[in-house]
């Protein structure tokens, strides 16, 4: 088996915060951190210290995970980008042993058409496929934007999105990444539908995918819900957020502006053993919780404006 190691280098200050993105891929990472080396000593446990390793930006660190052959490194090297994004955190992504123009391609062999929930079945735009009966079809090209619908996270999320968007209702996606979550809930017949993200890359692949699946979707570029604007003075019905549960939590203090009463919050990109942490944060600022999807050591949970 042939496996990609995909590494990640950052300010010794953010490290704890890139192992916690990348452990959501794989449990085991590997950590260079050079910050507390004692640069008198010459050898380590009867080891010598190589000169490269004493002579290292000690301001630095890295974390690695190893991706094998089978997995997609582009959904996971967009799903990081994707993360450190969320949480400013200014990064340098390398995979080694696989280079750019072949991570950015070679990717679409494992993207198949994908049944996400009830209805939604999620297609490359290079593949053919002939719907079924009740199928919602959603065309995709992802690009090096996060969201395919083979992610966890973004299955949860359509999920819930399937089961909680009407008829009639404005919706807004926040981090929206490829904007397939946009794309869904206007084709279960949202009036209205808005994305936003801090990525310039990702907004160009939301704007394209809209127009691939002939959604009329506001695109534009934001940092979260800082620039969210509201369609003829009216609140959002459903708030989408599929990004991480420090974000969820940030943005818990004055997501509340931009629902009506009575709307509610789907928030995802949660592992499990924050869920806690996001209630409390959502219950404290005027939010009760009404829902919660679960896979594979990651959640998804609606809360509702009272």
């Amino acid at each position: 088996m042939l496996w990609t190691q995909l590494k990640v280098t950052c300010k010794v200050e953010y490290l704890n915060d890139i192992c916690s993105v990348m452990s959501m891929l794989e449990n085991s990472i590997q950590v260079e951190d050079y910050s507390d080396l004692d640069t008198t000593l010459t050898t380590v446990y009867g080891d010598l210290i190589d000169e490269s390793i004493k002579n290292a930006d000690r301001s630095v660190a890295s974390c690695s995970i190893y991706v094998p052959e089978e997995r997609s490194l582009a959904e996971y090297v967009s799903f990081i980008r994707t993360r450190l994004t969320d949480l400013k955190i200014d990064a340098k992504i390398e995979t080694i042993g696989c280079d750019e123009e072949e991570w950015a391609t070679a990717w679409k062999k494992y993207y198949k058409p994908t049944r996400v929930g009830e209805h939604f079945v999620v297609v490359p735009s290079w593949e053919t496929y002939t719907p079924q009966k009740d199928d919602i079809v959603i065309d995709m090209d992802p690009g090096m934007a996060f969201g395919t619908g083979t992610h966890e996270t973004t299955r949860l999320c359509m999920s819930l999105v399937e089961k909680n968007v009407k008829a009639g209702d404005y919706v807004l996606d926040v981090g929206s990444g490829s904007g397939i979550l946009a794309i869904a809930a206007k084709k279960l017949g949202a009036s209205y539908c808005a994305g936003c993200d801090i990525d310039e890359v990702a907004v160009r692949t939301e704007k394209e995918n809209a127009a691939l699946n002939s959604c009329d979707i506001d695109f534009y570029r934001s940092d979260l819900i800082k620039n969210v604007a509201f369609k003829d003075g009216r609140k959002y019905d459903v708030v989408i957020a599929n990004i991480v549960a420090d974000i969820i939590i940030r943005m818990s203090e004055n997501v509340g502006e931009y629902v009506k009463n009575g709307g509610i919050v789907i928030a995802s990109g949660i592992i499990d053993q924050r869920e806690n942490e996001v209630d409390s944060a959502m219950i404290s600022n005027g939010f009760e919780k009404e829902a919660s999807e679960y896979e594979k050591g990651w959640c998804a949970l609606v809360y509702r404006k009272k």
